[in-house]
């Protein structure tokens, strides 16, 4: 009776084993001086090939078509995979691989930031460029009121660290509450004898009053409450008539105006200080300075602060 040929031989070229199956699925072994039949085969699930017990594994075959490409170190009968980022130890059970580099990694090095992908895509530079581009429009838009900011901040530093001194010997009401004691450092007009002096109001006061009372402090000419030509002019005949007959009107030029020591702006008359403490963009500072000086009427403030304050 002939022999049937039921098996296969193993793919790997130096094996001699031809496996095939048997109806009751037991392993049996005949030996010959060609070859050994073993008729239970397995099949790689990667390559598709056909190759015996000893041979079974992807390694032991040299899988071509293996997804793990990584090599794995074998802990009894548990493979770990190291991680390939640089001096990491870790390992893990099962493969950890990055779709872009195709590498292990661990779980903490696993995503492309943690282990510095090689294909990690960066911000192109034309994108860095425009943003620059950008924001180089929006500061120049800003300049002035970024100087502002700066120049209150240092101005703030400046304020706490000369309140003390200023306490010591500032000039002012001294029925004042301490509670509502602000203090400055008030410089005076050019023309004056000294070039500052250290005072202190009430916060509860308005400008105009504070323009009163460091004027009377510091012995400056102070035409505030004197009628300007250009009030002078606004009057009806009838009513200046009337006036004149009570009291003596003079034309006069300039009044004293309390100006901000980092704008220049001359300060309204009829806002309060603790209004200008707490301004949101350019405050002024208890410890800080005031600028005093005379101002034609239709002037809004000083163009150059730096003549009257050396460090703003």
């Amino acid at each position: 009776m002939a022999e049937l040929d039921i098996g296969k031989h193993c793919q790997v070229d130096s094996c001699n084993l031809k496996g095939g199956v048997r109806a009751s699925g037991r392993r049996n072994k005949v030996k010959s001086a060609q070859f050994t039949q073993d008729f239970l085969p397995f099949v790689c699930d990667s390559c598709g090939g056909v190759f015996c017990l000893e041979h079974r594994s992807r390694d032991a075959h040299s899988c071509s078509e293996a997804s793990v490409k990584r090599e794995s170190h074998t802990v009894g009968d548990s493979a770990l995979y190291p991680c390939s980022f640089e001096d990491c130890k870790g390992k893990e059970l099962l493969p950890v691989i990055c779709p872009q580099c195709e590498k292990h990694f661990c779980l903490a090095h696993r995503h492309q930031d943690d282990h510095k992908c090689e294909k990690l895509e960066v911000q192109k530079p034309r994108m860095t460029a425009t943003k620059e581009l950008v924001q180089k429009i929006i500061e120049s838009k800003d300049g002035s009121k970024s100087k502002v900011r700066r120049g209150a901040k240092n101005s703030a530093t400046a304020a706490k660290v000369a309140l003390m001194k200023l306490k010591m010997h500032a000039a002012g009401d001294k029925g004042l509450p301490q509670t509502e004691r602000t203090y400055f450092q008030v410089y005076l007009p050019k023309d004056s004898k000294t070039s500052n002096q250290p005072m202190f109001f009430s916060s509860k006061w308005s400008v105009g009053k504070v323009v009163d009372c460091a004027a009377s402090l510091a012995s400056l000419k102070n035409n505030n409450n004197v009628l300007t030509a250009k009030q002078f002019r606004q009057w009806s005949p009838n009513s200046l008539a009337k006036i004149l007959k009570k009291v003596s009107i003079q034309v006069v030029l300039k009044k004293l105006r309390l100006c901000h020591p980092q704008t220049g702006d001359a300060l309204r008359m009829d806002d309060t200080l603790v209004s200008l403490l707490a301004h949101p963009e350019s405050p002024l500072y208890n410890g800080g300075n005031l600028i005093l000086e005379y101002l034609d009427n239709e002037c809004t403030g000083l163009e150059d602060v730096t003549e009257y304050i050396t460090h703003t």
